[in-house]
């Protein structure tokens, strides 16, 4: 998702206002951590609720985000032939 957000006023203080979508993704609750990075600032959530793979499968497929590469990666994985073999450990 792309948007501009405007700066606001806050009392004595600035701020933007994120899009509900955006909140709900990242599990955005009271407060969380900003990251100063080379290109911006990073917005992080402090529970750190990390999604599952079929829960980030789910919600790019909401989104239609990232879905060809998915699909290429999923049928790669399959046609590996690993599922044929039984794993029996590190060699030593």
């Amino acid at each position: 998702m792309k948007a501009t957000l405007k700066l606001i006023s806050i009392g004595n203080s600035k701020g933007v206002r994120l899009p509900a979508k955006i909140i709900r993704r990242y599990h955005f609750e009271g407060e969380m951590h900003m990251v100063e990075v080379p290109d911006g600032i990073l917005l992080k959530s402090v529970s750190q609720k990390k999604l599952s793979f079929a829960e980030a499968a789910a919600e790019m497929a909401k989104e239609k985000e990232g879905r060809e590469e998915f699909l290429l990666w999923e049928e790669s994985c399959i046609k590996d032939g690993l599922d044929d073999e039984e794993f029996v450990g590190w060699p030593r």
